[in-house]
C-alpha cells in the first residue's frame, strides 16, 4: 500500500496498517522553513528515494527533511497491533533564533489492534526523536544517501561556480508597519546569495523579458564567485550584513557541465539551508562542515554513486556541492 504522508497539515491523520504488510510511505515535508526530524514509534523505515528518485536502501529509526524535500520509506507491519505515533519536530540549526519547538503527529494504527473498554482512552506510544540541535544525526542521515548503482555524473567541468548563503538584515522599508520587519532594530531579514538578494520584477517575468527582449528587467551580471572572500564560517563583518538588491543573473550555454559549491556563511547567523533548484535534479557530490577548500575537499568527492534530488540541505557552518547538466533551456531559480 503507498501512503502520502505531508508534514504540515492540520489535523490528526490516522493511517490505518495490517500485521505482516508492507507500505511504500512518501515523507513531504510542508513547513515553511524549518527542517524536521520524522520517526515511527517502535517501527525501523528502510529509506528507498528521495526526491522522486531512487536511493540505495538502508534502514533507520529517524529521518531529516528539509522545507519541499520528500523522503520515500518501506514500512513493516511487524509490531503487535496497536496505535503508534508518527511524529515530526524541528531540527534547529540557526544559534539563538526563535523556532516552533512543538511536536507534530499522525497516527499509526494497526486494523487489529484490540478496541479499549467503554470510556477508556489509550495513547499511542510515543517515539524518540533527537534533539532539536542534534546535527550529527543529520550529517549520519546525509552521509547515508546513495544512488542505488553507479550513475553518470559530469567529470569535466564547464561553468564552476560558487555560491556564498547567508542571512542578512535589510532596513525597514518607510511603507512598512513594525511586525513586518522582525529583525533586530527594527530591520527585515532577508536571505541572499553572493551578498545579492533577489528583487522580483513587478511587471514582466525575467524568461518574458529574456524572450520578448524587454530591457531594464534584469541584468546579466550576478557573480558567479563571493565579491569578497573571507572566513566564510567565523566571524563576519557587520559590513556585510546588508546584501546588495538586485534581479541579476548568470547564464549558461545548453550543455554545459556544471558545479556548485553552496557555502553557507555566519551572516547574522549559520544555518542549514535548503537549496532548491527549478527545473532540475542534481547530483550531490559531497558536503562538509567549515569553509570549502577546492584543494582537499575535491578529494572527498562521490562521482560514483551520489544521490540525485532537487533540494540540497547545506550543513549549517558547512557547504555542498552539486552537480548537472544545463539541458532544460529557460529560467533556473536557486531558492531557500
Amino acid at each position: 500500500m503507498y501512503i502520502l504522508l505531508m508534514i504540515g497539515n492540520v489535523g490528526t491523520t490516522v493511517v490505518p496498517i495490517d500485521s505482516g504488510e508492507t507500505n511504500l510511505l512518501r515523507v513531504i515535508n510542508a513547513a515553511l522553513n524549518q527542517p524536521l526530524f520524522f520517526s515511527v514509534a517502535n517501527h525501523k523505515l528502510t529509506v528507498v528515494g528521495a526526491d522522486a528518485s531512487y536511493l540505495k536502501p538502508f534502514t533507520t529509526s529517524v529521518i531529516m527533511l528539509g522545507p519541499g524535500q520528500t523522503t520515500d520509506v518501506l514500512i513493516q507491519g511487524d509490531q503487535p497491533p496497536s496505535r503508534y505515533y508518527m511524529a515530526a519536530r524541528a531540527y534547529q540549526s540557526a544559534q539563538n533564533a526563535p523556532f516552533d519547538n512543538t511536536t507534530t503527529t499522525a497516527i499509526l494504527n494497526y486494523k487489529s489492534a484490540p478496541c479499549p473498554a467503554k470510556g477508556i482512552s489509550i495513547k499511542p506510544l510515543m517515539p524518540s526523536l533527537p534533539a532539536y540541535n542534534d546535527t550529527n544525526t543529520v550529517t549520519a542521515f546525509s552521509k547515508s544517501l546513495r544512488s542505488p548503482r553507479q550513475v553518470e555524473v559530469p567529470a569535466e567541468i564547464d561553468d564552476d561556480l560558487f555560491f556564498t548563503i547567508g542571512l542578512g538584515l535589510n532596513n525597514c522599508p518607510p511603507n512598512f508597519s513594525p511586525n513586518q520587519c522582525q529583525g533586530p532594530n527594527g530591520t527585515r531579514f532577508t536571505a541572499s546569495m553572493n551578498n545579492v538578494s533577489f528583487v522580483l520584477p513587478n511587471n514582466v517575468s525575467i524568461l518574458q523579458a529574456h524572450h520578448l527582449g524587454v530591457q531594464g528587467v534584469f541584468t546579466t551580471d550576478f557573480p558567479t564567485q563571493p565579491p569578497l572572500k573571507f572566513d566564510y564560517t567565523g566571524n563576519v563583518s557587520r559590513s556585510l550584513w546588508q546584501p546588495i538588491p538586485g534581479t541579476k543573473v548568470t547564464k549558461l550555454k545548453f550543455g554545459s557541465r556544471v558545479q556548485i559549491v553552496l557555502q553557507d556563511t555566519s551572516i547574522v547567523t549559520p544555518e542549514n539551508h535548503p537549496i532548491h533548484l527549478h527545473g532540475y535534479d542534481f547530483y550531490i557530490v559531497a558536503e562538509g562542515f567549515g569553509n570549502f577548500d577546492p584543494k582537499k575537499d575535491t578529494s572527498k568527492f562521490n562521482l560514483v554513486d551520489p544521490p540525485m534530488r532537487n533540494t540540497v540541505a547545506v550543513p549549517v557552518n558547512g557547504w555542498a556541492v552539486i552537480r548537472f547538466v544545463a539541458d532544460n533551456p529557460g529560467k533556473v531559480n536557486y531558492s531557500k
